[in-house]
């Protein structure tokens, strides 16, 4: 049986994101690349809410995101992903 693995990140006191949907205040370091990369290893399709997917689809296939962590746009754009929406017709980014 396939597993289910949720990744968020959540600060201490329950804060997701900023009151305009801002997620500025996540801190990576390489220590966190890291994991991320270990978690991508372990999956085989990733699912998404919309608002998240076209986050992570507008930033994963620019040229910052794949000068700047190459192994983990690579993961990105290559794993196939489900987008759970009622307002999107299709999705485009390699799904």
């Amino acid at each position: 049986m396939n597993k289910l693995i949720v990744f968020n990140m959540i600060s201490i006191d329950g804060l997701y994101a900023g009151p305009d949907g801002e997620l500025d205040w996540h801190n990576t370091d390489e220590e966190f690349g890291q994991f991320a990369t270990q978690q991508l290893d372990q999956i085989g399709t990733i699912l998404f809410g919309r608002v998240t997917y076209q986050m992570m689809a507008e930033f994963w296939t620019t040229d910052d995101a794949l000068k700047s962590d190459p192994e983990t746009a690579q993961r990105m754009n290559s794993w196939s992903k489900i987008v759970f929406s009622t307002t999107l017709d299709k999705v485009d980014w390699n799904n």
